[in-house]
């Protein structure tokens, strides 16, 4: 039965980690509208994988279940790269948490039930979540393990209590490493692995969308204040990634690797401090 690697937003960050851990895999990439995950398809293909293209909505439950049979459908699962989502100047805060936490939790639960012995996630967070302040105890615990459909009801997640998009943003990338975590302990009942990524300011054409819009100085002040001084590039998400998955990372699981030029460094002891 062939082994089957699934991408599910496959822009810059998921089709380099793809190309690292997809040799003699079939890939299914998965995005919001179908002519992304085609145009990914067509440069993947060209470079001499077999690859698949399908829409998914992470906000819907049933859309991902219908991935999950899709992707069962060719193999036995034994990769899943979750790169998708929404930034603070892309939608509400309301959105922000249906997507990129309600959705990374949903992901977690479906593709857990079916990830094969052996096998190996990634989840891409951010940076932001470790430039959110301390949470307590009993809020972490609710956003690692509150039942994904519960997740949106919990009263530190109401809109009187997250205002800005940034805010959610932090918090649902705060909620993306702890959900790792708690998940980590189910997937390995299955004899799987399952890790974050919190990259800072990589070089995609989303990052270059908002180094020419209105948060275009901040993120300008990130790059040139950080200790190694610039962006990053999807390819070094990608070692990250390669390292996870595979066999030299056997041993990591339930893990949040930073990797942001030392931006959070420099916020909480460095130049980034805010005043």
């Amino acid at each position: 039965m062939s082994e089957v690697i699934v991408v599910i937003g496959p822009g810059s960050i998921g089709q380099a980690i793809a190309r690292r851990v997809s040799a003699g895999k079939r890939v299914l990439l998965a995005d919001l509208r179908q002519e992304n995950a085609e145009a990914a398809a067509t440069v993947l293909g060209n470079a001499g994988f077999e690859v698949s293209a399908t829409t998914v909505n992470i906000s819907s439950r049933q859309s991902v279940q219908a991935l999950v049979a899709q992707a069962g459908a060719l193999g036995d699962v034994t990769g899943v790269i979750h790169a998708a989502g929404v930034s603070p100047s892309q939608a509400t805060p309301e959105m922000i948490l249906s997507v990129d936490l309600y959705g990374t939790a949903v992901l977690l639960e479906e593709f857990g039930k079916i990830i094969a012995r052996g096998g190996a996630g990634v989840v891409i967070s951010s940076q932001s979540g470790h430039r959110l302040g301390a949470l307590t105890p009993e809020q972490n615990a609710a956003l690692a393990s509150t039942p994904a459909d519960e997740l949106l009801a919990l009263p530190f997640l109401q809109p009187a209590q997250v205002k800005d998009t940034l805010h959610a943003y932090q918090l649902s990338k705060r909620g993306n490493a702890l959900r790792v975590m708690a998940e980590a302990v189910r997937w390995g009942k299955r004899g799987a692995r399952i890790n974050a990524i919190s990259p800072g300011i990589i070089i995609t054409p989303l990052a270059k969308d908002e180094l020419s819009g209105p948060r275009a100085e901040g993120y300008r002040r990130m790059i040139d204040l950080c200790p190694v001084g610039r962006a990053g590039t999807p390819d070094e998400v990608g070692s990250v990634g390669a390292l996870l998955m595979g066999p030299d990372g056997a041993f990591i699981t339930g893990s949040d690797v930073l990797m942001d030029g030392g931006v959070t460094a420099s916020y909480w002891y460095g130049d980034l401090a805010p005043a």
